[in-house]
């Protein structure tokens, strides 16, 4: 579980915002908030069982020295065992005030409640095999397992796992790290509990929110509801989900366009298209508010000439599946020619054949759509999305059941509905949706069925 709409920080970030903070009020009280704030989390989930903690050589050490204390001086039965000796003033000073006895971490004997304050925010290299050897088997003997702002052994800004163990929860002080979002930091975060403890941060990146959408008005009609092409192709059966997907999600209007016969819904329009040319005359409709293009299209010479028409039109345009193989390597030149606004929705595969993007699954997102002048949503069950101007959403922890086939296609489907309505943050709204579906739609179900639960989401956000 990841707090939603929660601002998304850099190591950099949070530094810069901690010296910020310390204008205002010392580092020994922003501590002093860490700490309470990781001791309610605790004493929450200990239900009166004894607790050990460790404490690092850093202010994350820091942190857990208050926390101790503080749930001593609740009543709790508290041990605190370390790796070294605090390196920093602040960290010495709740050392100090922590007056209890400490252990060495390869002297700890096993409790029912770990709290994890041995390395957090700017951990760079792996954990020492000693270090790491003993922090795993005492994580492992443990009945519940709280980590402090992040678990020890990820890389802050990438998730890498540099030995890191899964925690159960996890507080995250002042703001999400990259790391709670993307990579191995997904798996081993457990549910996040963001603190606030007086930080003041600013950024671009958030986790994922519910958007907010509207009714239809009085006067609107099924044109001004957003009109939807999906173009089809060699799998026909690709494209008919993105365009039942569309009509679920709130498009007033959605034409199928390709050479089959209709086959489907009998409120899904059927235009006849053979050739990039024909799709090329349908799109200039100026009424047409979204073209989805990729699902099921093929990567033979007529959807090559498909392709084309969709990017030389003045329409704005989702491209999924077979559109991004196509586009490959050349994928930002290509886009960078259009007048029009792009999305891509690329799984890692795909986005990695685009683009030879270096760092983290954010950066790297971010770094593609300003080199495409697109918004980009990177699948996975760390998604990210990311689009030219800087911005940021992170939308982990999706339902397991969407990796079937079909589900992007539905989502391709939901981001055109989107884009359509001219919906702000379409991609996120999309994302959104999509998720809630998913989980709307419980264990084992398939993409026909994913449709169903659209409408239900839909009306959650109403």
């Amino acid at each position: 579980m990841i707090p939603p709409g929660a601002p998304i920080v850099t190591t950099a970030q949070m530094r810069a915002a901690e010296q910020e903070a310390f204008r205002f009020a010392t580092q020994l009280e922003v501590m002093e908030r860490a700490g309470a704030a990781v001791a309610r989390e605790a004493a929450r989930f200990a239900l009166g069982r004894p607790i050990l903690v460790f404490a690092g050589p850093g202010n994350n050490g820091g942190d857990a020295y208050a926390a101790a204390r503080l749930l001593k001086a609740r009543g709790h039965d508290v041990t605190v065992a370390t790796c070294g000796q605090p390196q920093t003033e602040a960290a010495r000073a709740m050392l100090e005030a922590w007056g209890g006895p400490v252990s060495s971490l390869y002297e700890a004997r096993p409790r029912p409640v770990l709290v994890d304050g041995l390395f957090g925010t700017g951990m760079t290299r792996p954990l020492e095999r000693g270090v790491a050897a003993v922090f795993a088997e005492l994580a492992a003997a443990a009945e519940f397992r709280l980590a402090i702002d992040l678990p020890s052994g990820l890389e802050t800004d990438t998730g890498e796992d540099l030995g890191a163990r899964r925690m159960d929860a996890t507080v995250a002080l002042g703001a999400l790290k990259p790391a709670h979002v993307v990579g191995r930091g997904l798996e081993c975060s457990g549910h996040i509990l963001l603190a606030d403890i007086g930080i003041a941060v600013k950024s671009q990146w958030h986790s994922l929110a519910r958007p907010v959408l509207k009714d239809p008005g009085a006067l609107d009609h099924k044109y001004s509801r957003g009109m939807v092409v999906v173009v089809e192709g060699v799998m026909p059966g690709a494209a008919r989900l993105a365009a039942r997907a569309a009509m679920a999600g709130g498009a007033g209007y959605v034409i199928l366009a390709g050479p089959d016969a209709p086959r489907h819904t009998d409120a899904l329009v059927h235009r006849a298209v053979h050739s990039g040319d024909e799709l090329g005359d349908l799109v200039a409709d100026d009424r047409i508010g979204a073209v989805v293009i990729g699902p099921g299209l093929g990567r033979d010479r007529r959807a090559e000439a498909l392709l084309k028409a969709a990017l030389a039109s003045q329409r704005p345009l989702i491209l999924d599946g077979d559109a991004l193989s196509l586009l490959g390597g050349s994928a930002a030149a290509w886009l960078q020619r259009r007048t029009a606004a792009s999305w891509l929705t690329p799984h890692s595969g795909e986005f990695a054949r685009m683009f030879a993007m270096d760092g983290s699954k954010i950066d790297a997102t971010l770094a593609a759509a300003e080199a495409a002048r697109c918004t980009i949503l990177h699948k996975g069950a760390d998604t990210v999305i990311a689009s030219h101007k800087g911005e940021v959403q992170a939308a982990p922890g999706g339902s397991r059941w969407l990796s079937t086939a079909g589900t992007g296609d539905v989502l391709a489907g939901l981001l055109g509905a989107q884009v359509a309505a001219n919906q702000t943050h379409s991609a996120s709204a999309a994302a959104w949706l999509h998720a809630r579906a998913a989980q709307l739609a419980g264990p084992a179900f398939i993409a026909d069925q994913l449709i169903g639960h659209i409408p239900q989401a839909l009306s959650e956000c109403l």
